[in-house]
């Protein structure tokens, strides 16, 4: 099985914390997808013949706002030259883009998950992160998807806002559990260096929360999604029995997957790599018939290496047989006796898993098990 990611590199406007590639010229939109569409048909040998595309996902950005021509042509290129047999088919949305009709048109092109941007469903949070929808159309937005008759669901929260209390988060964590939407995707907020946020830090204008907040909200983020009946399968990620995103669940187990638009990363099972990530040099470069696409070549003790990163993430943990049969590799038994010891993995049917403790220093336990 495989996967296609599609980067839409076009947002109504930038939010502060956000560093992902994208531009604010949306009137080039049109242009952007017709260049996606030649990366299609160019790159359409990247993955087997003989290996379905189980997945598709359309991210950003914003690619809620493509509009149901764009998205169809897109579509309709994937189907012509993709071996297809899809198990899921999301598209992330913001919820200002979630109108009736938008979400007719996006599930009669056969998208059958959104991924929907909230954040937060604080007004004031809102405001600050510069984000382009408020907190009504945040309230709206599960019941709109629903009503479109949507029954897989994720929302994406950010936790972590500096605050003297707990309370905007407990509050947000509420809201979401009401509108229960299946799938929760919660990430720590980050201050990076290219970001509004990052450059207001800089000056003394901004302070972010101690790690310790953080810690403290991630806590409570666990303890509320087990409660309401989410299973965390992935530590950013939480969703309910046959609610799992097949999508991202696949990077995290080493499926291979094309990326395809600027910035977009590609792994083949052995090799990962990227497109540029300038909107105006990848379009002349698909003009020019030329693949805009580095090559980032892994050895054989930094596939291991990452796969014990990204393993030790997941519900399933780190297979030490695979390691064995695949890699010819043992962990080291004094460093796992010591994280055992520490209780923050444990190994259940020969797989080393993270405990909630662990899951706090995912990072750190990953690194101190590398070859």
């Amino acid at each position: 099985m495989s996967g296609i990611y599609i980067h839409i590199p076009f947002c109504k406007q930038a939010c502060h914390y956000c560093d992902f590639h994208f531009s604010t010229q949306i009137q080039n939109k049109a242009v952007m997808v017709e260049m996606i569409l030649l990366e299609l048909e160019n790159r359409k040998d990247f993955l087997s013949i003989t290996d379905p595309v189980e997945t598709i996902y359309f991210g950003g950005g914003t690619p809620s706002l493509l509009n149901e021509k764009e998205l169809a042509s897109i579509i309709n290129t994937l189907y012509k030259h993709y071996n297809l047999d899809l198990k899921e088919f999301t598209l992330e949305a913001n919820p200002d883009d979630l109108q009736p009709n938008k979400l007719k048109n996006i599930k009669s092109l056969g998208v059958d998950r959104l991924s929907i941007g909230i954040q937060s469903f604080d007004e004031g949070v809102l405001k600050f992160y510069n984000r382009a929808h408020n907190q009504q159309e945040s309230l709206n937005a599960i019941d709109l998807a629903k009503d479109a008759g949507f029954e897989k669901l994720s929302i994406d929260l950010i936790y972590g806002f500096p605050n003297e209390t707990h309370s905007i988060w407990e509050k947000d964590l509420e809201q979401a559990l009401i509108l229960d939407p299946g799938h929760i995707s919660s990430y720590a907020l980050t201050i990076e260096p290219k970001t509004a946020f990052g450059n207001w830090l800089k000056k003394g204008e901004f302070n972010e929360a101690s790690e310790d907040f953080v810690a403290e909200q991630f806590e409570l983020l666990q303890k509320e999604m087990t409660m309401a009946g989410y299973i965390q399968y992935e530590i950013s990620n939480f969703g309910k029995a046959g609610q799992f995103a097949l999508h991202n669940t696949n990077y995290w187990l080493g499926v291979p997957y094309l990326g395809i638009g600027p910035s977009a990363h590609s792994f083949d099972g052995k090799k990962r790599g990227h497109n540029i990530a300038n909107n105006a040099l990848y379009i002349k470069s698909i003009r020019e018939g030329k693949l805009p696409y580095q090559v980032d070549e892994l050895s054989e003790e930094e596939l291991v290496n990452e796969y014990i990163l990204t393993s030790l993430r997941t519900l399933w943990g780190c297979d030490l047989d695979k390691l064995n049969m695949e890699y010819g590799v043992q962990l080291d038994q004094e460093e796992l006796k010591k994280l055992i010891n520490l209780k923050l993995i444990a190994i259940h049917e020969n797989a080393v898993k993270l405990s909630d403790k662990g899951k706090l220093l995912a990072d750190t336990v990953a690194a101190s098990l590398f070859i």
